[in-house]
């Protein structure tokens, strides 16, 4: 008996892949948080405890993406979830980003403070945590990078197949954020060490937290474009590529709905009026070759020539 019913997984090419990187980087992190703060109690070192502490906070938000892969995974089959659990990713990704933004506030914050309330800072301790953070962030990048470049690409055919996750992007960004924080504030540090500008470090750090929540909001509208349905807000082209092979002189779309249900996933729903109606698969093949298009309803109405020409 062949089966009338088609799957609706809709998770992205490298979701097994990108949920064991993301669970190696959540060790990495904790395994690094409790021996910055082990050490920073034993040796006194508050520098070394409080960097300790601020991991957990880009660990709770990796959580966040482990998990969501961990569900998608989980309930993929589920019939609950007509269109897949493909979205959940994005929905996690603009959680990370509201995470991220709350980074950047509360770097934001103490450096104004310490602005205004310049604390003694004991260089030497503070240089071989930022080294030590950069480190781990390096090796955790590494790890989540995707190969793909997130700002500039031609959505050709493989690129909309495989699409982009919003989800690894998060997580990627989370321990890019960390490590732009360590970066300039081994230099920040070096300067101020040799110059004795004690000021240099907090206001370096309000620059920091400004490029972080840049960073925030890019991610937060992409993912959240994702979540409506805008695909517009992240420069993509399905709507014309679909008008642009159904439309002509015999047959023209009335109607057109495009979601993005997974990373390289779309569902599409096409009503067409044509002066010379074919069956759905005749249209569905024009469709073919858009290998983003993975759930496709067609409904055709019958209308006259008259009615498809531009009025003179």
């Amino acid at each position: 008996m062949v089966s009338v019913e088609h799957s609706h997984v809709y998770l992205g090419a490298s979701q097994q892949r990108n949920e064991r990187r993301t669970w190696a980087v959540i060790v990495l992190t904790l395994v690094t948080m409790v021996a910055e703060i082990a050490a920073g109690t034993i040796f006194g070192s508050m520098a070394l405890v409080a960097d300790g502490w601020h991991m957990s906070t880009h660990a709770a938000a990796l959580l966040i993406a482990a998990l969501a892969y961990l569900f998608a995974r989980r309930h993929a089959h589920d019939p609950r979830y007509s269109f897949g659990t493909g979205r959940l990713g994005d929905l996690a990704a603009f959680a990370s980003a509201v995470v991220l933004a709350l980074v950047a506030l509360e770097i934001g914050w103490e450096s104004s403070q310490r602005l205004l309330a310049p604390v003694d800072i004991q260089y030497s301790q503070a240089i071989l945590v930022a080294v030590l953070g950069l480190v781990v962030n390096l090796v955790s990048a590494w790890l989540l990078h995707d190969g793909h470049d997130h700002h500039d690409h031609d959505h050709d055919q493989d690129e909309h197949h495989h699409g982009h996750d919003n989800n690894l992007r998060a997580a990627y960004m989370h321990v890019i954020a960390d490590a732009l924080t360590s970066v300039l504030a081994i230099a920040a540090l070096l300067l101020g060490q040799a110059w004795n500008w004690p000021w240099l470090d907090p206001l370096i750090g309000v620059v920091g937290a400004l490029v972080i929540a840049r960073w925030s909001w890019g991610l937060m509208v992409q993912s959240g474009a994702v979540l409506v349905g805008r695909l517009d807000a992240v420069g993509q082209g399905q709507p014309q590529a679909i008008r642009a092979a159904l439309d002509n002189d015999l047959d023209r779309i009335t109607d057109l709905h495009v979601w993005q249900v997974g990373p390289g996933h779309h569902a599409v729903i096409v009503a067409l009026a044509s002066a010379a109606p074919q069956p759905p698969d005749f249209y569905k093949q024009k469709l073919r070759h858009l290998g983003w298009i993975s759930h496709l309803t067609m409904e055709i109405q019958p209308l006259e020539l008259d009615s498809l020409r531009p009025k003179s």
